[in-house]
Protein backbone atom coordinates (compact mmCIF):
# COMPACT_ATOMS: atom_id res chain seq x y z
CA UNK A 1 0.00 0.00 0.00
CA UNK A 2 1.39 3.40 -1.00
CA UNK A 3 1.79 6.27 1.47
CA UNK A 4 -1.02 8.13 -0.32
CA UNK A 5 -3.36 5.13 0.04
CA UNK A 6 -2.48 4.90 3.75
CA UNK A 7 -3.31 8.59 4.24
CA UNK A 8 -6.63 8.23 2.41
CA UNK A 9 -7.62 5.16 4.42
CA UNK A 10 -6.74 6.90 7.69
CA UNK A 11 -8.76 10.03 6.84
CA UNK A 12 -12.33 10.27 8.09
CA UNK A 13 -13.02 12.68 5.23
CA UNK A 14 -12.33 10.03 2.59
CA UNK A 15 -12.82 6.74 4.45
CA UNK A 16 -15.25 7.47 7.28
CA UNK A 17 -16.72 3.94 7.26
CA UNK A 18 -13.44 2.28 8.16
CA UNK A 19 -12.17 5.07 10.42
CA UNK A 20 -15.42 5.29 12.40
CA UNK A 21 -15.64 1.51 12.78
CA UNK A 22 -12.03 1.19 13.96
CA UNK A 23 -12.53 4.00 16.48
CA UNK A 24 -15.73 2.41 17.80
CA UNK A 25 -14.07 -1.00 18.19
CA UNK A 26 -11.15 0.65 19.98
CA UNK A 27 -13.60 2.17 22.48
CA UNK A 28 -15.27 -1.19 22.99
CA UNK A 29 -11.90 -2.88 23.49
CA UNK A 30 -10.96 -0.42 26.23
CA UNK A 31 -14.10 -1.42 28.13
CA UNK A 32 -13.16 -5.12 28.16
CA UNK A 33 -11.70 -6.23 31.47
CA UNK A 34 -7.98 -7.08 31.48
CA UNK A 35 -7.34 -10.81 31.27
CA UNK A 36 -10.67 -11.52 29.55
CA UNK A 37 -10.83 -14.26 26.94
CA UNK A 38 -11.70 -12.66 23.58
CA UNK A 39 -12.47 -14.40 20.31
CA UNK A 40 -12.31 -12.45 17.05
CA UNK A 41 -14.64 -14.31 14.66
CA UNK A 42 -13.81 -13.79 10.98
CA UNK A 43 -10.57 -12.15 12.06
CA UNK A 44 -8.93 -12.10 8.63
CA UNK A 45 -5.79 -9.98 8.92
CA UNK A 46 -6.25 -9.75 12.73
CA UNK A 47 -5.97 -5.96 12.63
CA UNK A 48 -7.66 -5.64 16.03
CA UNK A 49 -5.15 -7.78 17.90
CA UNK A 50 -3.25 -4.75 19.33
CA UNK A 51 -6.51 -3.33 20.75
CA UNK A 52 -6.91 -6.44 22.92
CA UNK A 53 -3.30 -6.73 24.09
CA UNK A 54 -4.60 -6.61 27.67
CA UNK A 55 -6.70 -9.74 27.01
CA UNK A 56 -6.23 -13.35 25.95
CA UNK A 57 -7.01 -12.76 22.27
CA UNK A 58 -7.89 -15.69 20.00
CA UNK A 59 -8.97 -15.71 16.37
CA UNK A 60 -11.26 -17.68 14.06
CA UNK A 61 -11.71 -17.58 10.29
CA UNK A 62 -12.74 -19.89 7.49
CA UNK A 63 -9.61 -18.73 5.61
CA UNK A 64 -11.52 -19.37 2.37
CA UNK A 65 -10.46 -16.16 0.62
CA UNK A 66 -7.43 -15.45 -1.45
CA UNK A 67 -5.25 -13.71 1.13
CA UNK A 68 -4.87 -10.57 -0.95
CA UNK A 69 -8.59 -9.88 -0.42
CA UNK A 70 -7.96 -9.47 3.31
CA UNK A 71 -7.63 -5.97 4.68
CA UNK A 72 -3.82 -5.92 4.88
CA UNK A 73 -3.23 -8.29 1.99
CA UNK A 74 -3.05 -11.53 3.95
CA UNK A 75 -4.37 -13.52 6.89
CA UNK A 76 -3.03 -13.05 10.38
CA UNK A 77 -2.39 -15.87 12.82
CA UNK A 78 -5.68 -17.81 12.97
CA UNK A 79 -6.24 -20.10 15.97
CA UNK A 80 -9.44 -21.80 14.78
CA UNK A 81 -9.77 -22.36 11.03
CA UNK A 82 -13.24 -23.45 9.98
CA UNK A 83 -16.93 -22.65 9.82
CA UNK A 84 -18.23 -19.84 12.07
CA UNK A 85 -21.33 -21.95 12.78
CA UNK A 86 -19.22 -24.66 14.40
CA UNK A 87 -16.26 -23.26 16.33
CA UNK A 88 -14.35 -26.04 18.13
CA UNK A 89 -14.48 -24.61 21.66
CA UNK A 90 -16.64 -25.54 24.69
CA UNK A 91 -19.83 -23.73 25.60
CA UNK A 92 -19.16 -20.47 27.44
CA UNK A 93 -15.48 -20.41 26.52
CA UNK A 94 -15.13 -16.64 26.02
CA UNK A 95 -15.93 -13.45 27.91
CA UNK A 96 -16.14 -11.34 24.74
CA UNK A 97 -16.74 -12.12 21.09
CA UNK A 98 -15.81 -9.68 18.34
CA UNK A 99 -17.39 -10.16 14.90
CA UNK A 100 -16.88 -7.33 12.41
CA UNK A 101 -18.05 -7.19 8.78
CA UNK A 102 -18.53 -10.96 8.67
CA UNK A 103 -22.27 -11.72 8.59
CA UNK A 104 -22.68 -10.75 4.94
CA UNK A 105 -20.03 -13.32 4.01
CA UNK A 106 -21.55 -16.42 5.63
CA UNK A 107 -24.39 -18.50 4.10
CA UNK A 108 -26.34 -18.70 7.39
CA UNK A 109 -25.83 -15.57 9.53
CA UNK A 110 -28.57 -16.56 11.98
CA UNK A 111 -26.74 -19.81 12.74
CA UNK A 112 -23.56 -17.79 13.31
CA UNK A 113 -25.36 -15.60 15.85
CA UNK A 114 -26.51 -18.70 17.73
CA UNK A 115 -22.96 -20.06 17.71
CA UNK A 116 -21.61 -16.79 19.12
CA UNK A 117 -24.19 -17.05 21.90
CA UNK A 118 -23.11 -20.64 22.62
CA UNK A 119 -19.41 -19.81 23.04
CA UNK A 120 -20.03 -16.75 25.23
CA UNK A 121 -20.15 -16.99 29.00
CA UNK A 122 -23.32 -15.83 30.78
CA UNK A 123 -23.28 -12.01 30.72
CA UNK A 124 -20.57 -12.19 28.05
CA UNK A 125 -20.35 -9.31 25.59
CA UNK A 126 -20.85 -9.41 21.83
CA UNK A 127 -19.24 -6.67 19.72
CA UNK A 128 -20.72 -6.81 16.23
CA UNK A 129 -20.70 -4.81 13.00
CA UNK A 130 -22.06 -5.48 9.53
CA UNK A 131 -23.00 -3.33 6.54
CA UNK A 132 -26.43 -2.10 5.59
CA UNK A 133 -25.36 -1.03 2.11
CA UNK A 134 -22.26 -2.08 0.19
CA UNK A 135 -21.10 -3.19 -3.21
CA UNK A 136 -19.86 -6.69 -3.88
CA UNK A 137 -16.62 -7.44 -2.07
CA UNK A 138 -14.52 -10.43 -1.00
CA UNK A 139 -16.12 -12.39 -3.80
CA UNK A 140 -17.38 -15.04 -4.24
CA UNK A 141 -18.14 -15.16 -0.50
CA UNK A 142 -20.62 -12.27 -0.37
CA UNK A 143 -24.14 -13.51 0.22
CA UNK A 144 -26.21 -10.69 1.74
CA UNK A 145 -26.79 -7.03 0.97
CA UNK A 146 -27.10 -5.73 4.51
CA UNK A 147 -28.54 -5.99 8.02
CA UNK A 148 -31.14 -3.69 9.56
CA UNK A 149 -31.76 -2.78 13.22
CA UNK A 150 -34.86 -4.97 13.07
CA UNK A 151 -32.74 -7.95 12.01
CA UNK A 152 -30.43 -7.46 14.99
CA UNK A 153 -33.25 -7.03 17.50
CA UNK A 154 -35.12 -10.10 16.28
CA UNK A 155 -32.30 -12.59 15.83
CA UNK A 156 -30.07 -11.48 18.69
CA UNK A 157 -33.01 -11.71 21.08
CA UNK A 158 -33.96 -15.15 19.73
CA UNK A 159 -30.39 -16.32 20.34
CA UNK A 160 -30.60 -15.24 23.99
CA UNK A 161 -28.99 -11.80 23.87
CA UNK A 162 -30.19 -8.79 25.80
CA UNK A 163 -29.07 -5.19 26.41
CA UNK A 164 -28.87 -4.73 22.63
CA UNK A 165 -27.52 -1.36 21.49
CA UNK A 166 -27.49 -0.39 17.81
CA UNK A 167 -25.68 2.68 16.46
CA UNK A 168 -25.63 3.80 12.81
CA UNK A 169 -22.23 4.41 11.28
CA UNK A 170 -23.07 7.99 10.21
CA UNK A 171 -26.04 8.95 8.04
CA UNK A 172 -27.17 9.81 4.52
CA UNK A 173 -24.79 12.70 3.84
CA UNK A 174 -21.70 10.69 4.81
CA UNK A 175 -23.07 7.82 2.71
CA UNK A 176 -23.44 10.30 -0.17
CA UNK A 177 -19.81 11.37 0.28
CA UNK A 178 -18.72 7.75 -0.04
CA UNK A 179 -20.66 7.36 -3.29
CA UNK A 180 -19.38 10.69 -4.61
CA UNK A 181 -15.83 9.45 -4.19
CA UNK A 182 -16.80 6.12 -5.70
CA UNK A 183 -18.22 7.96 -8.73
CA UNK A 184 -14.89 9.73 -9.23
CA UNK A 185 -12.94 6.50 -8.94
CA UNK A 186 -15.14 4.43 -11.26
CA UNK A 187 -15.52 7.20 -13.84
CA UNK A 188 -11.83 8.08 -14.00
CA UNK A 189 -10.77 8.10 -17.68
CA UNK A 190 -8.10 5.50 -16.95
CA UNK A 191 -10.73 3.26 -15.35
CA UNK A 192 -13.28 3.31 -18.15
CA UNK A 193 -13.50 0.80 -20.97
CA UNK A 194 -14.30 3.40 -23.61
CA UNK A 195 -12.97 4.34 -27.05
CA UNK A 196 -10.36 7.09 -27.26
CA UNK A 197 -12.78 9.71 -28.61
CA UNK A 198 -15.15 9.13 -25.69
CA UNK A 199 -12.29 9.47 -23.18
CA UNK A 200 -11.20 12.69 -24.88
CA UNK A 201 -14.70 14.12 -24.36
CA UNK A 202 -15.06 12.85 -20.78
CA UNK A 203 -11.58 13.69 -19.42
CA UNK A 204 -11.98 17.50 -19.22
CA UNK A 205 -15.46 17.09 -17.71
CA UNK A 206 -14.08 14.65 -15.13
CA UNK A 207 -11.32 17.13 -14.24
CA UNK A 208 -13.94 19.85 -13.74
CA UNK A 209 -15.91 17.55 -11.41
CA UNK A 210 -12.82 16.41 -9.48
CA UNK A 211 -12.60 19.29 -6.98
CA UNK A 212 -16.38 19.31 -6.52
CA UNK A 213 -16.97 15.59 -5.96
CA UNK A 214 -13.58 14.95 -4.35
CA UNK A 215 -13.28 18.08 -2.25
CA UNK A 216 -16.40 20.21 -1.76
CA UNK A 217 -18.87 17.31 -1.44
CA UNK A 218 -16.79 15.44 1.21
CA UNK A 219 -16.35 18.62 3.25
CA UNK A 220 -19.98 19.76 3.12
CA UNK A 221 -21.35 16.21 3.36
CA UNK A 222 -19.57 15.39 6.62
CA UNK A 223 -20.58 18.78 8.04
CA UNK A 224 -24.24 18.22 7.15
CA UNK A 225 -24.16 14.68 8.49
CA UNK A 226 -24.00 16.04 12.02
CA UNK A 227 -27.45 17.57 11.51
CA UNK A 228 -29.12 14.66 9.71
CA UNK A 229 -32.18 13.40 11.58
CA UNK A 230 -33.34 10.09 10.12
CA UNK A 231 -30.07 8.11 9.75
CA UNK A 232 -31.91 5.45 7.74
CA UNK A 233 -29.37 5.66 4.93
CA UNK A 234 -26.19 4.46 6.60
CA UNK A 235 -23.33 2.23 5.55
CA UNK A 236 -23.93 -0.06 8.50
CA UNK A 237 -24.52 -0.48 12.21
CA UNK A 238 -22.35 -0.98 15.29
CA UNK A 239 -23.98 -3.34 17.75
CA UNK A 240 -23.32 -4.58 21.25
CA UNK A 241 -25.29 -7.16 23.22
CA UNK A 242 -24.97 -9.22 26.37
CA UNK A 243 -25.71 -12.92 26.67
CA UNK A 244 -28.65 -13.56 28.93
Amino acid sequence: MSRLEELVRSSRLFAFNLVNRDAWIARQARSVRAGSRVLDVGAGSCVYRPLFSHCEYKTQDSAALNGNLCRTGGYGEIDYVGDATSIPVPDGAFDTVLCTEVLEHVPDPVAVIHELARILKPDGKLILTAPLGSGLHQEPHHYYGGFTPYWYRKFLAEAGFGEITIEPNAGFFAFYVQESLRFLKLSAPTHLRAPIFAKCIWTPLWLILLPVLGGFIPLIGHWLDGFEMEQKFTVGYHVTASKG
